[in-house]
């Protein structure tokens, strides 16, 4: 009689220990800051995601990764991702940009530019199911048009593109682990390789060509890894952090410089060198229902090489219809 008490008692506990795990359909979130979802959208739906961030640059590393301290510089701009179910496999869209740059010592942006375009499309190659080990996992094309200014500036700050014509392959992940308190836990992995072609200059440029220059430059590529994770305090509070490892190849620029007054062309070649940065980006989001929720964040650099060292506010809006 005993032991049947003792294990009825047990399976008592035993069942309200399952009660208490949090269900996937409890737990809200709207993504890290970083890390794009490797789950494709249902047929038919539509996911919304407007950015607004103000990029504070003080700072930069150099060939060594030693930092040298500078004046702050703001880069206030907005990008969104308007994606589409084309079926529950395919999601397709795009990310506009917008900026406006606000240097230290130099002229502001003249106005509120449109920077360059990226197209792309995702293909869900598998998908998370409660009680399996398979992750959800997905392979993403990106296109990213060149329709920002980046060259015959008359003001250093009005260059918001890179006039490189650049394609990205990217493999996303995600899974969901029970914590031993019940609660979820979202992991992420994006890794992306990026390509760009070489671009055209003259005059001013994002590449630091003076006027009178004619040449071209021949962007690096580049190496992006996303680790995130996001932790479901609540049906509605969710705590999120990014680690980003970025590296870009050297990108050379090479051309003849004529000076205003005439004269003869001189030689003109700058190498950037190999540059990286790691990023940590913490995160809290607000989710007013399984369909939206916002996100407010900041994305920290402090590590790197040949980049700057910046500091990065940012607040998003999650929709999905």
């Amino acid at each position: 009689m005993v032991g049947r008490l003792i294990a009825c008692a047990s399976l008592g506990v035993s069942a309200a220990a399952v009660a208490q795990q949090e269900s996937l359909d409890e737990a809200w979130f709207t993504g890290p800051m970083l890390a794009p979802n490797a789950a494709t959208l249902p047929q038919g739906h539509v996911l919304l995601e407007p950015y607004l961030y103000d990029l504070i640059s003080n700072g930069h590393f150099d060939s060594s990764g030693g930092r040298h301290s500078g004046p702050y510089e703001h880069d206030v701009g907005s990008q969104g991702y308007l994606l589409y179910g084309l079926t529950d496999r395919i999601t397709a869209g795009m990310i506009p940009r917008f900026s406006y740059d606000e240097p230290a010592g130099a002229a502001n942006s003249s106005g509120i530019d449109v920077g360059d375009i990226t197209l792309q499309a995702g293909y869900g190659l598998t998908r998370y199911a409660p009680g399996e080990t398979m992750p959800a996992t997905a392979i993403v094309v990106q296109l990213t048009v060149p329709t920002g200014r980046y060259d015959q500036l008359r003001r250093a700050s009005d260059g918001v593109g890179a006039g490189a014509w650049t394609g990205a392959l990217a493999f996303y992940s995600q899974d969901y682990f029970w914590m031993p308190n019940g609660r979820i836990l979202r992991l992420r992995l994006d890794l992306t390789y990026a390509v760009s072609t070489s671009v055209g200059l003259r005059d001013e440029s994002v590449y630091g060509t003076p006027l009178g220059f004619r040449g071209r430059a021949w962007p690096g590529d580049g190496f992006t890894t996303d680790a995130a994770a996001e932790y479901s305090l609540t049906s509605r509070w969710v705590l999120a952090f990014d680690v980003v490892y970025q590296n870009n190849a050297n990108t050379r620029v090479t051309g003849l410089v004529t000076a205003p007054e005439g004269g003869a062309p001189e030689g003109f070649a700058t190498d950037s060198g190999t540059a990286y940065s790691i990023a940590f980006a913490p995160a809290i989001e607000y989710n007013w229902s399984s369909r939206i929720g916002t996100l407010l964040g900041v994305r920290i650099i402090e590590l790197g090489r040949n980049t700057s060292a910046s500091l990065t506010p940012a607040i998003a809006l999650n929709m999905v219809f």
